[in-house]
């Protein structure tokens, strides 16, 4: 069984090598070489470079879980989200080449960005958590899928953005919170325009069972 130390060189092994050689230029068995560990403890840890994956965003999550700013408590929903996605930009900057390969990886290949924006979306939800935002519910599930679409077109600039202030990522996780609120504002008024008709619905005569027993359906010769 891997130990955690093992777990950590092998998804090291694989950020490297999806860095250098992009997603489709190695395989489970290129990442057990450049991590040092055989074919069987490799399968006991990650059974493909999805499953790599995962753990890379896992990592990412814990880092940014453990720099949470408490003194952002008190700070507007949007200043916290805001404070959050660029916290997980800090901890994605020393794999800054393998996110870039990982990215055009997805635009090439529509079964791979949909594998990774399964997981993604988890990852949103605990950024929405991290913001002290609401994580489940339909509501919810809807915007960690609308941040995995912005986060990714902030990732876009980020990985050109050479400013060491990050200016331009700024401004592009602006812009994508400003859209993301009237998205947002637009999805809670159509909710509040069909809460009724559904209420209606629910309650109509048509839906009512009759009291009483039904009539005998009528027998063959009685037509």
């Amino acid at each position: 069984m891997a130990t955690q130390k093992t777990k950590q060189k092998i998804v090291a092994a694989f950020l490297s090598l999806l860095a250098e050689k992009g997603w489709s230029g190695f395989d489970m068995s290129d990442v057990a070489e450049a991590a040092g560990v055989k074919l069987s403890v490799l399968r006991g840890a990650f059974a493909s470079k999805t499953a790599c994956f995962s753990a890379f965003l896992a990592d990412i999550d814990q880092k940014v879980l453990d720099s949470v700013d408490p003194d952002m408590t008190d700070e507007p929903a949007r200043d916290r989200l805001f404070d959050v996605l660029m916290s997980r930009l800090d901890a994605l900057q020393p794999h800054r080449e393998a996110v870039r390969a990982l990215m055009a990886a997805a635009r090439k290949d529509p079964q791979l960005a949909l594998t990774l924006n399964g997981e993604a979306r988890m990852s949103q939800r605990w950024m929405l958590t991290a913001a002290g935002l609401p994580s489940s519910g339909f509501r919810a599930q809807m915007i960690a899928q609308g941040l995995v679409v912005a986060f990714s077109r902030v990732v876009e600039v980020w990985l050109d953005d050479e400013d060491p202030g990050f200016a331009r990522t700024m401004s592009a996780l602006d812009k994508q919170l400003d859209d993301g609120e009237v998205w947002l504002s637009r999805l809670d008024r159509a909710a509040g325009f069909l809460k009724p008709l559904v209420r209606r619905a629910r309650t109509s005569p048509r839906n009512e069972r009759p009291s009483g027993d039904p009539e005998s359906p009528a027998s063959p010769s009685a037509a």
